[in-house]
């Protein structure tokens, strides 16, 4: 057994401030080390927390997806600590060390690009702001520079692209966020309403609504002690299936408009508006809002809302089928997609991309089969992978997803409808409770929940104090980590070929700026 961190093999896991032990930063950069060796293991949450004294307690989780396991891990320093930055041996910590650095100024000594990654309103360096933020540039009479953004021609969100070109050949893209920042994490805190924070979790990302509120509810619920019956379980899974077809559907969609496939694009359309008005149907908003709370729900399945699942995603998964077909054989297409924004697996490594960003390029992280959650446990899933990482994978790892979310959804309606038709339950165990805002939190903890998003994995981490409050909440969201795998994807492509790229990836500005 290891004494410098302790280990856990449940999802969301919990832990006492007690039991973490405190090493010092030489120990963790070794054990760290010596873990990320191993591709199998990723670092899934670093950051820090203020303490009395003028001290910060670090916290780092490592998932070992081989094992199924979390690894948790903690060292104390003072303020404004130098400590030997991790990323130039292990370079996907590098988002991880510029946060800290940007949010309580501890200075990493190596650190080759410690540049600021979303302005927060209480950063270190007040000094620091988007109008001064440190371009990469090359000094070169054959190279210009192309900047678009953060306003766009299209209804999107604000972000900020410097293209670094050679003649029409992208040779460099820096991707400058942070215009939608909001200070989610610090509001998290702030509200002392678990109604309040369950409506701010939806709102991290407004694509992700049931993966970051079924992330946050599942984190509550361990904090409370509370464990949702088996029916609450398979209500949720099917909601977050729901939402990954849908929005795979949308981004389709996106992809064949980009390619001038208009019967692509127009049908994919429909095709999510039959999904998003049954998630409609089943709790009164489009987009899963208002679904998932801790400690109970408001909108438990019946018969009649089983029935109109399995018929609507019947009629998705017959059309869907068969525009698929068409559409990846068609040259045209083909053409537009293949051999197109390529990332191979190594430099997906590196970046430390997760979700479908790592399995087009043969890293197969998915959270629902290495660390399962709510009714994951029991579904027989492996990950959809392509090895080309190109945007034909990352299109046609959509059209895998859609089906096998089909699947899901039918094998969790079907289990539910079971459940609720067994003369032999009994009645009184098996009524799903109203949510339930009043729970007393574990004091002196710290908790990580982790879910697996239509992006990637989804991680929330929450330390709460002596009387059980929350001082700390901490948001992983998958776009983190993705965005660099968008600029390793347009290196050395016609910069007409970004905008087909950027909807092949459909990262999150706002995930990303919190």
């Amino acid at each position: 057994m290891n004494q410098n961190y302790v280990i856990s093999d449940r999802n969301p896991a919990l832990f006492t401030l007690a039991e973490l032990p405190v090493i010092d930063y030489v120990q963790f950069f070794h054990e760290i080390g010596v873990l990320l060796k191993n591709e199998s293991n990723h670092v899934v949450s670093y950051f820090c927390l203020p303490e009395e004294k003028a001290k910060h307690r670090y916290f780092c989780f490592v998932a070992d997806d081989l094992n199924h396991q979390l690894k948790a891990f903690s060292f104390i320093q003072p303020s404004g600590a130098v400590l030997e930055s991790l990323t130039p041996v292990h370079n996907a910590l590098h988002i991880f060390e510029r946060e800290i650095h940007e949010n309580y100024g501890t200075q990493f000594s190596g650190h080759p690009w410690l540049k600021p990654v979303r302005w927060p309103h209480n950063r270190a360096d007040k000094n620091s702001c988007m109008d001064n933020y440190p371009f990469f540039r090359i000094d070169s009479e054959e190279l210009h520079e192309v900047g678009v953004g953060p306003v766009h021609a299209g209804v999107i969100e604000p972000g900020h692209f410097r293209f670094i070109c050679n003649g029409e050949k992208v040779h460099h893209l820096e991707i400058h966020l942070g215009y939608q920042h909001r200070g989610v994490e610090e509001l998290m805190v702030n509200k002392k309403s678990l109604l309040q924070k369950a409506v701010l979790s939806e709102n991290i990302a407004g694509d992700t609504a049931v993966g970051h509120s079924l992330c946050h509810a599942q984190l509550i619920e361990k904090l409370g002690n509370f464990t949702p019956s088996e029916n609450m379980q398979l209500e949720r899974a099917l909601a977050l299936e729901l939402e990954r077809i849908a929005v795979h559907l949308g981004d389709t969609a996106a992809l064949c408009g980009d390619v001038a496939y208009q019967l692509g694009q127009v049908v994919c359309e429909s095709l999510r508006t039959i999904v998003i008005n049954t998630t409609q149907f089943w709790c009164g908003n489009r987009f899963g809002k208002g679904f998932i709370r801790a400690g109970g729900s408001h909108y438990p399945m019946t018969e009649k809302t089983a029935a109109e699942i399995l018929k609507n995603i019947s009629i998705v998964e017959k059309r869907f089928s068969e525009m698929a077909s068409h559409l990846y054989s068609m040259p045209g297409a083909l053409s537009r997609f293949d051999e197109i924004g390529t990332v191979t697996k190594e430099q997906g490594l590196r970046a430390g991309l997760t979700g479908m960003a790592a399995r087009m390029c043969g890293i197969p992280r998915d959270i629902r089969t290495s660390h399962p959650f709510q009714a994951y446990s029991d579904v027989d899933y492996k990950p959809v992978t392509f090895e080309s990482g190109d945007v034909l994978a990352r299109a046609l790892m959509r059209r895998g997803e859609i089906m096998k979310s089909v699947e899901i959804v039918k094998m969790l309606v079907e289990k539910n409808l079971a459940r609720i038709n067994n003369p032999g339950r009994e009645q009184e165990a098996e009524i799903t409770p109203a949510p339930y805002y009043k729970m007393a939190l574990a004091a002196d903890s710290i908790c990580i929940s982790m879910t697996e998003g239509w992006r990637g994995e989804i991680v929330h981490v929450a330390v709460t104090d002596q009387q059980g409050e929350i001082i700390r909440y901490k948001i992983t969201d998958p776009s983190l980590h993705n965005w660099t795998g968008l600029a390793l994807a347009v290196r050395n492509q016609e910069i007409s070929d970004f905008p087909v790229c950027n909807k092949s990836f459909n990262l999150s500005y706002c995930g990303y700026d919190l």
